[in-house]
């Protein structure tokens, strides 16, 4: 049976890009939806089989709508990772020159990597969101709008001129995407250069964060992200989306992640998978023993249940 991975469309976006360059992709059905959502509900509801999303930006940081959506049920869970380098291009319908440009559109983040040139070029164009930088160059062909911050392949499928190329603010800008899938099955086997993801959320006390700080802190566990994202029906409370080195099958992160379950009101387990790039920090870090503390015995055999349920694959 033939693997169908929806992405971030439409044709010619960076996502796409990243997905190609993953082993998934091969012989796969590639299907494009319209925003990042459509692509994690399309997974969720079983149409495909994997999606691929942006999930941050160097330049711009993270993606909210898809941290928002990965701790929405049912649970999905991070399976791979990939890097993409942008590269931009002002693409327009031919004959247009640069004082033809009223409207220019793009991504929220293509359009905050680009801000400056924009700016510097065309500072009297009104710039509008697109779900995608593709789309953006589609809405030109359209003639819904004058210009696209887009992928220069945007140019070929379109049927649309270049009217700038490397258009970026910042050279050596990278996007990190993210394969998902429903869990059910055992993440990827451990590399030795991997990362776990995880949101959680904590009582509204002084020291909270802290304390989950602490038990990575403690077994030697390198945090390589934070990011907080308020809980919509909750006032003044937030999800915190954790990323750390390692793998939930070593001992370290397996205690570490057995002491969150106690310690906070919420834990999503989003995923262990390869880290993308060339990093240092996936090493296994040395077991730690740590005591019990205030926990009951059973607050502890719950909380050792649920990680071997994510080892497993059948837990989130």
């Amino acid at each position: 049976m033939t693997l169908r991975i929806a992405f971030l469309g439409p044709r010619a976006t960076f996502t796409e890009q990243a997905l190609r360059s993953l082993p998934e992709a091969d012989g796969a059905e590639l299907v494009p939806c319209v925003g990042s959502l459509a692509v994690l509900d399309a997974v969720r509801d079983g149409s495909v089989d994997a999606g691929c999303v942006p999930i941050e930006n160097t330049v711009e940081g993270a993606v909210p709508a898809v941290l928002d959506g990965l701790v929405v049920d049912p649970p999905l869970v991070i399976v791979r990772e990939a890097l993409v380098a942008p590269r931009f291009a002002v693409l327009v319908r031919p004959g247009t020159k640069v004082d033809d440009v009223r409207t220019i559109g793009s991504h929220p983040h293509a359009i905050a990597q680009t801000r400056g040139w924009i700016a510097d070029h065309l500072p009297h164009a009104e710039v509008v969101s697109s779900p995608s930088t593709a789309e953006a160059a589609a809405q030109v062909a359209r003639g819904e709008i004058d210009a696209a911050i887009s992928a220069p392949l945007a140019a070929e499928l379109h049927g649309l001129d270049t009217l700038a190329d490397d258009v970026a603010d910042t050279a050596g800008a990278v996007t990190r995407c993210a394969l998902v899938r429903r869990p059910g099955s055992p993440p990827p086997p451990p590399t030795g250069h991997d990362r776990t993801s995880i949101a959680a959320t904590t009582e509204n006390r002084p020291g909270a964060l802290l304390g989950v700080l602490t038990e990575l802190a403690v077994r030697g566990i390198d945090l390589t992200r934070i990011e907080s994202r308020p809980i919509k029906d909750r006032h003044a409370e937030y999800w915190f989306h954790l990323d750390f080195a390692g793998h939930v099958a070593e001992p370290a992160v397996g205690e570490a992640l057995a002491a969150l379950h106690r310690r906070c009101d919420r834990v999503r387990f989003l995923g262990s998978y390869p880290r993308a790039g060339n990093g240092t920090s996936g090493q296994t870090p040395p077991r730690t023993v740590v005591p019990l503390g205030d926990a009951d015995d059973r607050a502890y055999e719950a909380s050792w249940a649920w990680v071997e349920s994510l080892r497993a694959g059948t837990g989130a």
